[in-house]
């Protein structure tokens, strides 16, 4: 049977269309929030970039050098010094190029357990055998890493370390610096994927991945601090994988689009990128907060949740034997929503776990939606 056939669809992309009734409050996709996209000032790139016909014409396959260069100094900026990047599709693209370019059926990719809904079905798609690595609150475990280096001989590692989809953890410093270690020393590869680190309401930073090794490649995102419908995406990666990355790309779709691309560069150009990160970090945290102040009253004693210093997600377990995809056709009659957890297990599901995103909804109807779960949870 053809691989494509075998990849199940994502669950998360079926729920945005069960919950597109306007009187559902769903917790199920990991979406900004709308109002609070920074409209006025990317209307008013789009026009400054439509000024130049050419970016109505087809472009080099790199990217529009002014967006590559901007993108650079802020990752350079936030620590990972960084002297090109690729400008891709999203960070979804990103991560399907550097499988086209990494990965042959057959070979091993570790992922953290639980880990990124599309990651899995990007590995699926590629024929690759997947194999899980322990995590715990701290993020994954460097442990069960080890055994699985040692026993599976993994090309690819994938995961996010900053505040994780699904859970919302963030791997330590120390474990950080202990994944690169084991990339230099066994050669695999690291996909760091992070679209979630600068949306960050407590604490301090904590340093990439790539910043402690070159056996990294980072991907980043506009769609989280920026808007998704733009679909930009970067990656950054050592300079002779970044050449064949772009071979692959040119194979791929020619090009990112290029408007859009002119409309970002104009932006970050114009706009403080930072100011408007804060206010989305100020609002945002209102929002989880709201979400953990009212998980108590909701859940069943037993019940465990992450409590994320940021990101979108926050990640439950329901006490017992308890089915969140039965629960969940429930929550849909209670006009709420969130998303099973199962699907994001590589081996062996939890049916016990969930998903709920704090970002999309405001205070008010998070405790409005809480108190509507509650009915069925409890």
């Amino acid at each position: 049977m053809p691989r494509t056939l075998s990849v199940a669809s994502s669950p998360v992309r079926d729920l945005l269309a069960l919950t597109s009734r306007p009187e559902v409050i769903s917790f199920a996709g990991g979406l900004p929030a709308p109002e609070l996209f920074d409209v006025p000032a990317l209307r008013a790139a789009y026009d400054l970039a439509l000024q130049d016909r050419s970016v109505l014409q087809y472009a080099p396959t790199e990217g529009n050098r002014a967006l590559r260069a901007l993108v650079s100094d802020r990752l350079t900026r936030r620590g990972l010094p960084t002297s090109d990047v690729l400008i891709t599709t999203g960070s979804q693209q990103a991560l399907s190029l550097v499988t086209t370019a990494l990965l042959e059926p057959g070979d091993v990719v570790a992922v953290e357990e639980p880990t990124y809904l599309a990651a899995l079905q990007c590995f699926q798609l590629a024929g690759v055998r997947i194999v899980p690595v322990a995590s715990d609150e701290d993020g994954l475990d460097p442990e069960s890493l080890r055994d699985v280096v040692e026993r599976e001989r993994p090309t690819l590692l994938y995961l996010v370390p900053t505040f994780a989809n699904p859970t919302g953890r963030t791997l330590s410093e120390s474990r950080r610096a202990a994944v690169a270690a084991m990339a230099e020393e066994h050669g695999f590869w690291v996909v760091e994927d992070d679209p979630y680190g600068e949306l960050r309401y407590r604490g301090s930073a904590v340093a990439p991945i790539a910043s402690h090794s070159d056996r990294t490649v980072y991907l980043g995102s506009f769609s989280k601090i920026g808007a998704p419908g733009m679909r930009l995406g970067w990656l950054r990666a050592p300079e002779d994988l970044l050449r064949t990355l772009v071979i692959v790309k040119q194979a791929t779709d020619l090009h990112t689009s290029t408007v859009d691309q002119a409309a970002a560069a104009a932006y970050l150009s114009h706009n403080d990128l930072d100011a408007h990160v804060a206010r989305l970090c100020i609002e945002y945290g209102t929002r989880r907060d709201a979400m953990i102040a009212a998980l108590p009253s909701t859940v069943p004693d037993g019940t465990t949740w992450s409590d994320p210093d940021g990101g979108m997600f926050v990640w439950l377990r329901l006490p017992g034997d308890a089915d969140s995809a039965t629960l969940l056709r429930e929550a849909l009659n209670h006009d709420v929503a969130f998303v099973p957890g199962a699907p994001f297990f590589a081996t062996t599901p939890d049916p016990a776990t969930f998903r709920m995103s704090f970002t999309t909804n405001t205070p008010a109807e998070i405790e409005e939606g809480l108190r509507r779960l509650a009915k069925v949870l409890r």
